[in-house]
């Protein structure tokens, strides 16, 4: 994909949040975010699409570049079990394939530079059974034809590995680097999640690297979900690896918002983690910018 132009090497890592850790559904008044987000010195930002999300594309789009945030686009809201590119049904393979690139069209609508997510599979699924011997080389056929058409519309196609009590197929970068092979398309990237990434990785230096040649960024929170710093994540492991990984680092702070205005309880976070969001992305923030410095003066 030539003619989407990489950033500057001289930019390692970009900073940036998810729309989860300010609200679940995204609308049309919801701008004023992204100013917040550009004052808290950001310059990446996920929205979550959804069949039950509704805005003006264009709109998100023109505000964005204005603010020069780099968007990304997920399909973290109301994705129907029945679009699942890797089931066991063809009717439901082929209903997944529309439904992903209608949310990639909207995507390239808002002037995104990637989807990204479990777009392999579907989060919430869990099959408790050995995989059909099929399994992951229909779910590598149908991203290739995703990737393709992502494409066409200047997108980059990017999946997440989810722990194993999200989805059984991909948990770990290594088995994400094998789907990413197996589809054989140059335009589909990894994103890892710190989060999930506790479950299921024994280093998360090694799973950095592993995904280096394909690595677009890095969901960043602690363990329990909470800001950076304090928890069990190995952060000084992940910056060291990720030095070492060409080419620029987007790293997008995710969480649920919690509290009386939050909507953590209906994701499954029982514990007030993040009430306030600028205050959790300026602890967020503050702490990983520490940890980079603490590296680079090594």
């Amino acid at each position: 994909m030539d003619h989407i132009a990489p950033l500057p090497n001289s930019w390692k890592y970009r900073f940036g949040a998810h729309q989860f850790i300010w609200k679940e559904r995204w609308t049309n008044e919801d701008l004023g975010i992204l100013d917040r987000a550009e004052a808290l010195g950001l310059r990446l930002f996920e929205v979550s699409m959804g069949d039950e999300v509704v805005f003006n594309y264009n709109r998100l789009r023109r505000y964005a570049e204005r603010a020069g945030i780099e968007l990304t686009i997920g399909p973290g809201n109301l994705w129907p079990m029945d679009c699942d590119i890797s089931h066991d049904d063809p009717a439901i393979r082929t209903k997944g394939i529309a439904w992903h690139k209608q949310m990639l069209r909207r995507a390239a609508e808002c002037g995104a530079k990637a989807y990204c997510g479990a777009i392999y599979s579907h989060p919430g699924r869990v099959c408790r059974r050995q995989p059909p011997e099929d399994e992951l080389s229909r779910a590598a056929e149908n991203l290739w034809l995703l990737a393709d058409y992502a494409e066409k519309l200047e997108v980059r196609l990017v999946i997440e590995p989810m722990s194993r009590f999200r989805n059984h197929l991909i948990n770990t970068s290594k088995q994400a680097v094998q789907l990413a092979e197996m589809a054989g398309h140059h335009n589909v990237m990894i994103n890892l999640d710190t989060f999930h990434m506790i479950t299921e990785e024994r280093d998360y230096g090694a799973a950095i690297t592993c995904t280096s040649s394909r690595l677009w960024g890095i969901h960043a929170c602690e363990n329990d979900r909470g800001a950076p710093g304090g928890g069990l994540v190995p952060w000084p492991t992940v910056f060291e690896s990720l030095q070492k990984v060409a080419g620029p680092v987007r790293v997008m702070l995710e969480t649920y918002r919690t509290g009386p205005e939050g909507f953590g309880f209906e994701r499954g976070i029982f514990q007030d983690l993040c009430p306030k969001p600028e205050e959790f992305v300026e602890k967020g923030i503050g702490y990983l910018k520490s940890v980079v410095d603490q590296i680079r003066n090594v």
